[in-house]
């Protein structure tokens, strides 16, 4: 997840100091015993609204991205992974000793899919955002761990599928973009912290960009809401299929209040 908002660079690089300093000053293990239970579901909204705090300060500390999720998510993991045990999917994937960030690192192996396949159209997202499937990765290193390897494994599934979501719904990187795409996953998680997210960065860009963003974020949500729910695909195997078909096949549509909205900023 790139910038949820944009600021100028100097205060970003001044205040990316500042927080530095925080963090090695602040002890690791109390922010995790505030966050964390043995099943990682404690709701500690004291921890996300300082979190918040910082992120609109630096949003480029996508660090506290994962802070936020952590501390207000509840039980939204629990239930998903619920729902994802009555996929058909569920058995092949949990018991694969392999991951979906296996197949997005494989670049060579996405190149030799065919051209207009959902594989080959991530490959040339994250080859033009100068990205990689470990970005996220990176960004969650103290992510939560569940005692259920089940569960953990398919919460690090979760947080590796949001590129591909990216692709298939055509939502930037842009901070626009990225507030959209936080709304449409809330539809598919009622996870509170996206929506915690996703809301103040939609205050932000309104500020930006005009009222014009609320109608494309709004969209977003009722995407997300028509939409599959993408958790539960087999992503594997989608990677080599078409991916105007992929979209067909999933109910994504394009996204046309964002569209219009950025394109009118940028010619702007």
């Amino acid at each position: 997840m790139t910038e949820v908002m944009n600021l100028s660079n100097d205060a970003t690089a001044n205040r990316t100091l500042d927080v530095a300093r925080e963090a090695q000053a602040a002890p690791a293990t109390a922010l995790q015993d505030s966050i964390q239970t043995s099943n990682g579901s404690k709701f500690a909204p004291l921890v996300a609204l300082r979190a918040l705090r910082e992120l609109v300060a630096d949003p480029e500390d996508t660090s506290k991205v994962f802070v936020i999720l952590r501390a207000l998510s509840g039980k939204s993991i629990h239930r998903a992974y619920r729902r994802f045990l009555k996929t058909p999917i569920a058995p092949e994937v949990l018991s694969d000793p392999g991951s979906l960030i296996d197949h997005l690192r494989d670049r060579e192996a996405l190149r030799a899919l065919p051209a207009d396949s959902l594989g080959r159209a991530y490959l040339a997202f994250v080859e033009r955002e100068n990205i990689s499937a470990d970005g996220l990765v990176d960004a969650s290193t103290q992510d939560q761990r569940f005692a259920d390897p089940g569960l953990q494994k398919f919460a690090e599934r979760q947080r590796d599928m949001h590129d591909l979501w990216h692709v298939l719904t055509q939502y930037g990187r842009d901070s626009f973009g990225e507030v959209c795409l936080l709304a449409f996953t809330f539809a598919q998680t009622y996870n509170p912290g996206i929506a915690a997210i996703a809301l103040v960065g939609g205050v932000k860009t309104s500020q930006e960009l005009g009222q014009g963003v609320w109608r494309a974020v709004l969209r977003g949500f009722t995407d997300g809401q028509r939409s599959a729910w993408l958790p539960g695909i087999h992503w594997e195997t989608m990677l080599a299929q078409p991916l105007d078909e992929v979209r067909t096949e999933l109910r994504i549509q394009s996204p046309i209040p964002y569209q219009t909205v950025w394109a009118s900023a940028r010619a702007a």
